[in-house]
């Protein structure tokens, strides 16, 4: 398969940690790759700092080689927030550090990848394999004509942060992407799972539907590695029911001053009191003015009653616990090979 030629160390089934912005650093990325996953930093758009979190990376795999790794190129990704980096500053690290991947998301034309891709694998003679999310088949199409990329990740409704206001759930929408790209004959691109994924059924059932691989970001946000405010992980371990208790808004972004994002896309979070307060999505000064009081509260700005942004998605209220990532992975593969097992129990049956 793809994924296991292109990151020889990952195992069965492929573990991919979201490149979430500014808490998948070098550390979490690191951590999941070493523990036979794949790893993103979310550089998102601050790439004046991805010289520096690359060379944390590359001394941390010195201290600790992983196995398997091809040389001189770092076993780990970086996911860009492709409307607001500077792609002439990024280039650069890219080509000292050669990581495994680069994942781009959120362009705003999907035009713009083609230029992106190839001074990526020009940069890094094609060592650096170029990763795109998308959240309908109609961009799966378009991105993989335009440049195809080694990877599509499907990223589902219900998937925390960002993606498309308006889009199906991992269950129908990975499946018809991947007609979608054999009809067009393209199906040699990879195809991951991404949205709401967040323990071994999940997984599992994202295998089944043909994923070479898996994505999760909320379920890493409650990892020792995960550079996260105690106050937002404690809010990740609090919430359940999370098709009731996460919204996908603009309100969010709209409070914390991220308002570059094209049009289609909203950000899934758990439901606060900012949120209650914006009455029909509209964030007033009073509301914008409690959310600066709540930042300068620290950890005590979350909570049952806060203020702060929380992004997870409808998953969430399956995170019981804080783990270390690798132990985090190996629950994971543990429940699918039972998952397996009891599939084949029930099929011997029939």
């Amino acid at each position: 398969m793809g994924l296991h030629n292109d990151y020889p160390w990952v195992k069965a089934p492929v573990i991919i940690g979201a490149p979430m912005r500014l808490i998948s650093l070098a550390p979490l990325a690191v951590a999941i790759s070493r523990a036979g996953g794949l790893g993103f930093i979310g550089a998102g758009t601050e790439v004046h700092d991805l010289q520096a979190y690359l060379q944390e990376t590359s001394r941390l795999i010195r201290e600790t080689p992983i196995a398997g790794c091809k040389a001189n190129v770092l076993p780990i990704g970086v996911g860009f927030i492709t409307w607001g980096f500077d792609l002439d500053i990024a280039i650069k690290s890219i080509q000292d550090h050669r990581p495994a991947a680069v994942w781009f998301f959120a362009p705003n034309n999907n035009t713009d990848l083609v230029q992106w891709t190839e001074r990526i694998r020009i940069a890094t003679q094609g060592d650096t394999k170029i990763w795109v999310q998308v959240g309908s088949v109609q961009d799966a199409v378009e991105i993989a004509q335009l440049c195809r990329p080694d990877v599509i990740v499907a990223q589902g409704s219900d998937a925390g942060g960002h993606g498309l206001e308006r889009g199906a759930g991992i269950i129908s929408l990975l499946p018809e992407i991947a007609d979608a790209l054999k009809h067009q004959g393209l199906e040699g691109i990879s195809v991951a799972a991404a949205g709401g994924i967040v323990e071994g059924r999940g997984v599992t059932a994202c295998l089944a539907l043909g994923a070479e691989g898996v994505v999760m970001g909320t379920r890493f946000l409650a990892s020792n590695e995960a550079r996260i405010a105690k106050g937002y992980q404690m809010d990740v371990l609090r919430a359940n029911d999370g098709g009731i208790s996460t919204v996908r808004s603009k309100v969010y972004d709209t409070l914390r001053g991220t308002t570059g994002w094209p049009e289609r896309i909203g950000g899934r979070g758990i439901i606060n009191q900012s949120f209650l307060d914006a009455k029909g999505g509209k964030v007033t000064k009073d509301n914008m003015e409690a959310y600066a009081e709540a930042l300068k509260k620290g950890d005590a700005g979350w909570g049952e009653n806060g203020r702060l942004t929380t992004y997870a998605g409808t998953g969430v209220g399956l995170i019981d616990q804080v783990q270390p990532a690798a132990e985090i992975i190996e629950e994971i593969r543990n429940q699918v090979r039972d998952n397996e097992i009891r599939a084949s129990n029930r099929q011997s049956k029939i």
